[in-house]
């Protein structure tokens, strides 16, 4: 499944079926592979979009010099 323009919610929910999939080992080495990979580019945009998101919350957070 490509994760273009996917929500963080869809990423995060397609990345739990991954590591379902991955922990019950039913599928064959190549398949755990590309699912590897995938969810491998799935945790690395969740962590970008947690990083960005992060980084708002803290520029919001911080009082303008206007108002020191």
């Amino acid at each position: 499944m490509a994760a273009k323009k996917m929500t963080f919610e869809a990423s995060m929910d397609r990345l739990a079926e991954i590591v379902a999939r991955l922990e019950a080992g039913k599928d064959s080495l190549e398949d755990s592979i590309k699912l590897f990979e995938e969810g491998t580019a799935l945790a690395g945009r969740c962590y970008e979009t947690l990083k960005n998101a992060e980084q708002k919350i803290r520029n919001l957070s911080e009082p303008e010099e206007d108002e020191i």
